[in-house]
């Protein structure tokens, strides 16, 4: 999308954009993967739905458009380079950044994704974690809120502000360590847009 010579650029910069803006609602989404593609109780169920976000492509093709200017593409056209010598060698090592900060965006969506589990699955031996942070949070407060169970549960130890502490550091602390990893390509692909000076 961000290379000039191609035919259909603005149409499918369009369709992108109208994609992020429009979508068919919560049914006819739950039954294309149910129905049509038969995912229930299936991990790929999880997986598909964040498999491709326009946003995360008009991030990358704005990246590509400010950093890999027209004139190495011509020239390394000149020397006999072909399209896919172009993408290895010339645009994926200029791209790390904005590469590395759309894999970060990536990992945080799926780490803190529980709702695709509460649509889609089932069984419980292939939810994931938060869907089970969130579900004990639920029973958590059902019983403080609840007067009987609370008698109840009173005689016991209930659950108290250390263990809804506990879950977040559980929720968060892998995010941090990936972000340490990422951290030297996070800010420059992050600045995309900005002004230079």
């Amino acid at each position: 999308l961000y290379r000039k010579d191609f035919p259909y650029r603005r149409f499918f910069a369009m369709f992108l954009f109208v994609t992020m803006l429009f979508n068919g609602g919560l049914v006819p989404f739950y039954i294309l993967y149910t129905q049509y593609l038969g995912l229930r109780d299936n991990v790929l169920a999880l997986i598909l739905p964040y498999l491709l976000n326009p946003f995360y492509v008009i991030i990358m093709r704005t990246y590509f458009t400010q950093n890999i200017p027209d004139s190495i593409i011509e020239s390394a056209k000149l020397d006999g380079a072909s399209e896919t010598t172009i993408l290895f060698r010339i645009v994926f090592p200029v791209a790390m950044p904005v590469f590395a900060t759309v894999s970060l965006f990536v990992v945080m969506v799926y780490w803190n994704d529980w709702f695709m589990s509460l649509l889609f699955i089932s069984k419980q031996s292939n939810v994931n974690i938060q869907y089970y942070m969130y579900r004990t949070m639920l029973n958590i407060q059902y019983m403080l809120s609840n007067a009987q169970v609370a008698a109840k549960v009173a005689s016991t130890d209930s659950p108290s502000e250390t263990t809804r502490m506990a879950m977040a550091i559980a929720g968060i602390g892998p995010i941090v360590f990936a972000y340490l990893f990422f951290q030297k390509y996070f800010v420059k692909g992050l600045t995309v847009g900005a002004v230079k000076g």
